[in-house]
């Protein structure tokens, strides 16, 4: 291919992506309720670099919980793996983990024990399912932490609880069934 052609492509193709962030982004920031969102105008003092600002109460609510091994902090919502399927291509966790969970560039998630074997990511075990929703509600995605709902983080992580063999496909993870996943 001619390396103009091939140039004047990658330019083109990096243009789509970055308007179809931007407009995802703006959706988003329209109502979900996520991190995001702002309550109106914040003031107070800004970072060493003048960059930045104080959380809104917001957004600290939706990140200040603490989700134990007893699931004792979990909130109201479910989610299925089905659902989660679903979930994982809609809020793209597809383009960091692969379409499957199981392809990069970000940790393998299917697979077993030994499904980091092959990535230069160390081996990570999560011991409760609740861990996993914790993470998943807290941190993910990664460009977006704390903008999944939890209904989507139930499917999500009964999604992964499924692929994994933990779980059935139709089995309803929430706060009752989640902590009793073995």
């Amino acid at each position: 291919m001619d390396p103009r052609k091939l140039l004047t492509f990658v330019i083109v193709a990096y243009c789509l992506t970055l308007a179809a962030a931007i407009h995802l982004n703006a959706q988003e920031s329209r109502g979900s309720g996520g991190v995001g969102i702002s309550e109106g105008p914040v003031t107070g003092a800004r970072g060493p670099s003048g960059l930045g600002r104080p959380p809104t109460a917001r957004e600290l609510a939706t990140l200040d919980i603490s989700v134990g091994p007893d699931g004792s902090a979990l909130p109201p919502g479910s989610g299925n793996a089905t659902q989660g399927a679903l979930a994982f291509t809609q809020r793209a966790c597809s383009t960091c983990h692969g379409p499957t969970g199981k392809e990069g560039p970000a940790p393998v998630l299917v697979g077993g024990k030994g499904g980091f074997e092959e990535s230069y990511y160390p081996i990570v075990t999560w011991p409760f399912a609740t861990m996993i929703w914790d993470f998943i509600h807290r941190a993910m995605p990664y460009d977006r932490p704390g903008r999944l709902t939890a209904d989507e983080a139930y499917a999500l992580t009964a999604f992964l609880l499924f692929r994994n063999g933990i779980i059935q496909e139709d089995d309803v993870m929430d706060a009752k069934s989640l902590p009793k996943v073995q």
